[in-house]
């Protein structure tokens, strides 16, 4: 572990060395409180010892503005002090205080102990993280899912209608899925859903809103764009997944066929509607699969 000693007293540091030295732990001598700064902020240490008596912490509130240079990584501050302080002084930001002169046995278990007080954070980090990103993208294709698709587009929606830029929504659904899972198996299933996903993402823009929607039924909002070059996009779509082979054991490369809807909105008024919209890129989509699928209808509202 990494870990950053301010300590302006060579024999104090050199007792700190002494007790931490090893393959263990590096220690990094600073001489202010500014100097940690871009360690934490790269995430290269989260744990300082500092001598509270006579660096800068006590002028520089410095403990209190660690805790907002790296919200990601939790930082750890062990003061050294000869007082014997009393909850009227304890300094403010701490997390551990061990009054000088300490045995090196003392400093190594405040250590040990941070260490694990560290990890235990970090595993909180890493599962509030996954459960976050759980709440918005859909485990199998990495879109967002419903809920968190439309929340991104009614932004989407609203900056467009701020800058009066035309809008977007197209809708996306592979017309012989049902056969494919019935014939083929969840699994096979499961895996053209990954490729045409890919596809989706390859021949969009990478700033683009994409969603979820339901099954095997995708939506994507072009802000900025309208009719013929949203129809552009999807037949880039269409195009890319018909040429793409999905082998499966002892058959022909699966046929995969897509029928998409547009619904395109040159001007957007305060009453527009998200909801609106997407539902009128699904009908369109639902009257290109009348016609006999594979192919795009596009929608002026």
């Amino acid at each position: 572990m990494k870990i950053l000693v301010l300590e302006n007293n060579p024999k104090e540091l050199a007792s700190i060395e002494q007790a931490l030295g090893g393959k263990r732990n590096i220690l990094i001598p600073i001489t202010s409180s500014e100097q940690a700064a871009p360690f934490i902020q790269s995430g290269e240490s989260h744990f300082l010892i500092a001598n509270w008596d006579t660096s800068d912490l006590r002028t520089s509130r410095f403990m209190m503005r660690a805790r907002a240079i790296n919200p990601a990584r939790p930082i750890y501050i062990l003061l050294t002090t000869m007082k014997d302080l009393d909850d009227r002084v304890e300094p403010v930001g701490m997390d551990d205080i061990i009054q000088r002169p300490f045995k090196a046995v003392d400093l190594k278990n405040r250590v040990a102990m941070a260490e694990r007080i560290l990890s235990l954070a970090n595993s909180l980090a890493v599962a509030k993280d996954q459960l976050e990103s759980k709440a918005v993208f859909d485990d199998l294709t990495g879109f967002m899912n419903r809920k968190a698709f439309l929340h991104q587009s009614t932004g989407e929606l609203e900056r467009s209608r701020r800058a009066s830029l035309p809008i977007s929504f197209i809708a996306l659904d592979i017309d012989n899925f049902k056969i494919i899972n019935d014939t083929f198996g969840t699994e096979t299933g499961d895996e053209v859903l990954q490729v045409f996903s890919q596809m989706i993402r390859e021949k969009s823009r990478p700033y683009d809103c994409i969603g979820r929607w339901a099954g095997d039924e995708f939506v994507i909002v072009l802000a900025g764009v309208i009719g013929a070059d949203a129809e552009k996009v999807a037949e880039r779509i269409i195009a890319g997944i018909r040429g793409t082979r999905i082998e499966v054991p002892n058959e022909p490369p699966l046929n995969v066929k897509v029928s998409a809807g547009i619904a395109s909105v040159a001007r957007i008024s305060t009453s527009t509607a998200v909801e609106e919209l997407i539902e009128q890129s699904r009908q369109a989509m639902s009257r290109a699969k009348e016609a006999g699928g594979n192919q795009i209808f596009l929608a002026y509202i």
